[in-house]
């Protein structure tokens, strides 16, 4: 008889869906937008990616960036744990009649069918707890072809705890070391309302 039992990850992955769908359907979602980031932006000004070039958003959330990069044609992949922004956006890229995959999964677990050209990462890492961060870390490598681009957006704020939780440079330099990515370029910062901002930083995958 099969086992039935769930393992640490499966409930950590039920876990991760519930507390986000919880929040969504609270309407508890200040970080978003209600529009693509300037941080989108500064990398497109600077990526060596061209139109074609396959690109994962991991949790996109609502996904604003993902109609953005498909409208300019790149072969999008919006992620997220939570049920309804991946139904809202799915909606939002047909009545645009736009073309991209949106996939409901714990990006903890996740893996393309085939390496990617790049991610745009923006609100994953620091939505996760610490501790998995070196996991996530992994699975950034892994979803990337070598050559590929990290777009990373590093939540500074100036606090203990989250999510958001901060992400410090120095503790980013660590985690995403050397011998695994060339740090390519600084691109500034993005700056939130709330006093929170973003330090923009594309990485190359050896």
């Amino acid at each position: 008889m099969p086992n039935s039992e769930s393992s640490p990850a499966d409930s950590a992955s039920v876990d991760a869906e519930a507390d986000w769908e919880a929040r969504y359907q609270a309407g508890s979602t200040r970080w978003d937008r209600g529009g693509p980031s300037p941080s989108l932006e500064q990398w497109l000004q600077r990526t060596a990616l061209k139109p074609g070039a396959r690109i994962v958003v991991p949790g996109c959330g609502f996904g604003h960036e993902v109609p953005t990069l498909a409208a300019r044609g790149f072969h999008v992949i919006g992620l997220d744990v939570a049920p309804t922004p991946v139904e809202q956006l799915r909606s939002d890229l047909d009545h645009a009649g736009l073309e991209a995959d949106v996939v409901q999964a714990d990006m903890l677990s996740w893996r393309p069918e085939a390496p990617v050209d790049g991610v745009y990462e923006q609100t994953s890492l620091c939505a996760l707890p610490p501790a998995q961060w070196p996991a996530y870390e992994r699975q950034l490598h892994a979803w990337l072809r070598p050559g590929g681009e990290l777009f990373a957006c590093f939540m500074q704020t100036g606090r203990e705890g989250g999510p958001p939780f901060h992400c410090a440079l120095p503790a980013m330099r660590e985690l995403f070391p050397a011998d695994r990515w060339d740090w390519r370029d600084e691109a500034g910062r993005t700056d939130h309302t709330n006093g929170k901002y973003e330090l923009l930083h594309r990485l190359i995958r050896r």
